[in-house]
């Protein structure tokens, strides 16, 4: 995975958005929470994909608490419309997005969010 520097963007919530978007397809491999990630771009699962990837972006952004822009909901909508013959294809793809924030959140010193109690209630290392 590649993202270019904080630098290119023009604001920096749109780094993070970024970066948490294509670390959720990351967490994809086999090796992390081994989804499948075989689907061609226009495909029903490539944009089952999508929308896992970015609906965790948008739940991380929120755990970690990066105000998340219009962009994710914009995002989603595009996908969305791939999958217009299944009207419930939300619901797995935020459950399987909820995964992928627990995950990525997890990595996150001192995080607030489904993954990571408060500091003050965590065990001492």
């Amino acid at each position: 995975m590649q993202v270019p520097p904080p630098a290119a963007f023009f604001e920096p919530v749109n780094w993070h958005r970024t970066a948490l978007h294509e670390l959720a397809h990351a967490s994809g491999h086999p090796s992390r929470l081994d989804r499948d990630l075989s689907g061609r771009f226009g495909s029903r699962k490539y944009a089952f994909e999508e929308l896992i990837a970015e609906i965790a972006a948008a739940f991380s952004c929120a755990a970690l608490g990066i105000v998340p822009t219009v962009r994710h909901a914009d995002y989603v909508g595009v996908w969305l419309d791939v999958l217009r013959e299944d009207n419930r294809a939300i619901v797995p793809a935020a459950s399987q997005a909820s995964r992928v924030a627990d995950y990525l959140v997890g990595f996150a010193p001192n995080a607030v969010g489904p993954a990571q109690p408060a500091a003050a209630d965590r065990a001492p290392a």
